[in-house]
């Protein structure tokens, strides 16, 4: 009896749910592979744009093709009461530390009006923790009224979490949301905006909140890690799909063996 057409013939079942197995545990653990390199080589974008000249947002309008990724320094005034607290999101990391996703709170959006323009950046001020007891409970944060100097990173949004549907923007205060629609902002205030948002990256500002941004390879050794175990599953339901097949096999051929005595007897 030969080996292999028996384990594709007797064994179609088996066959099939081992090839199902084997199929998704190599497409998954390809898959985060591939999110581990787009995280490699977003860090590494992110770096040479970090090397480049500062721009200034006072001076010239800026499309999100040429500022994107690119540090930016802009002078203006905040608008304390437009501003927007982004829920559910996890404390930036630590320096040197690895980032404590089990503490949530707010990333505290807010428009800031450019110093000789009729022009609004949204700026991404940073963290602040949220009270578990009170949702609507916010942190003090210190907003300077006069014109100040903001520098950061721009970036297209400032992030986005899982949310069940797409409802209409509060206009209650204070606004808590889950995501933030740039666009949508633009809409309802009427206002000249620039197309992207100012992640703030001063540590010093002594505002209450935190900016020890995650950098874009946070999270690359975990996808490592969870394609091993996916590529480790598709290794186990060859290895099990094989030697359950030779055990039959065995079986079957000392069966037959056994039977050709009997009948030579």
């Amino acid at each position: 009896m030969n080996i292999f057409p028996y384990f594709l013939t007797s064994r179609i079942a088996a066959t099939l749910s081992a090839l199902l197995v084997i199929a998704i545990g190599c497409g998954a653990g390809v898959w985060q592979l591939n999110r581990a390199a787009q995280k490699n080589h977003l860090g590494a974008a992110l770096e040479e744009k970090l090397l480049l000249p500062v721009l200034d947002a006072n001076t010239q309008e800026w499309t999100l093709e040429q500022a994107n990724q690119r540090r930016m320094q802009v002078r203006g005034r905040y608008l304390l009461a437009d501003a927007i607290w982004l829920d559910n999101r996890p404390r930036p990391i630590v320096e040197g530390g690895a980032s404590n996703s089990g503490q949530s709170g707010f990333y505290l959006m807010m428009p800031l009006k450019i110093e000789g323009k009729d022009q609004i950046i949204w700026v991404n001020r940073g963290w602040a923790p949220r009270n578990n007891e009170s949702r609507t409970q916010l942190p003090p944060v210190n907003t300077p009224d006069n014109p100040i100097l903001v520098e950061g990173v721009v970036f297209a949004h400032p992030g986005k979490v899982y949310e069940l549907g797409k409802g209409e923007a509060s206009l209650n205060q204070p606004r808590i949301e889950q995501n933030f629609d740039l666009d949508g902002e633009a809409k309802s205030h009427g206002w000249l905006q620039s197309p992207f948002i100012l992640r703030e990256s001063s540590v010093n500002n002594n505002d209450g909140l935190v900016r020890n941004w995650a950098p874009p390879t946070t999270g690359v050794d975990r996808h490592y890690a969870y394609a091993f175990q996916w590529f480790a599953l598709a290794l186990c339901g060859f290895l099990f799909w094989l030697i359950s097949g030779l055990k039959q096999y065995r079986l079957k051929h000392k069966e037959e063996s056994n039977s050709g005595d009997q009948s030579e007897q």
